[in-house]
């Protein structure tokens, strides 16, 4: 069972940047898609952007698409989110997510990782 620790979360400034990342376990990695979600505080967790097995297909949430790239690196069993022209809005915990069968639903998350704005 693959299990996935977000980490380099932090504060920045509105307009930076910030990557954060995501480690999995096991050997499985490279066949699932995979995804990242965030969830501001009292607002329900929300879609961010998600990516093939292979890396080769990406979609984005429109609030952040053009700032935001999902990638992954199957032989480091590690999924990134750079985040560029961040805004005070982009406040949330961020979580990875895998999906174990093509086209089910994520059902495996990391922890979560804080990424704080500031205006």
């Amino acid at each position: 069972q693959v299990q996935l620790v977000e980490s380099g979360g932090g504060l920045v400034q509105a307009g930076g940047s910030l990557r954060i990342s995501c480690a999995a376990s096991g050997r499985t990695f490279s066949n699932y898609g995979m995804g990242w979600f965030r969830q501001a505080p009292g607002k329900e967790r929300e879609f961010v952007a998600r990516i093939t097995w292979s890396g080769a297909s990406t979609i984005y949430a429109d609030s952040v698409k053009g700032r935001f790239t999902i990638s992954r690196d199957n032989a480091k069993n590690t999924l990134y989110l750079q985040m560029n022209r961040l805004k005070p809005e982009d406040t949330a915990v961020y979580y990875c997510a895998a999906r174990t069968i093509a086209y089910g639903d994520y059902d495996i998350w990391g922890q979560g990782t804080q990424v704080t704005v500031s205006s």
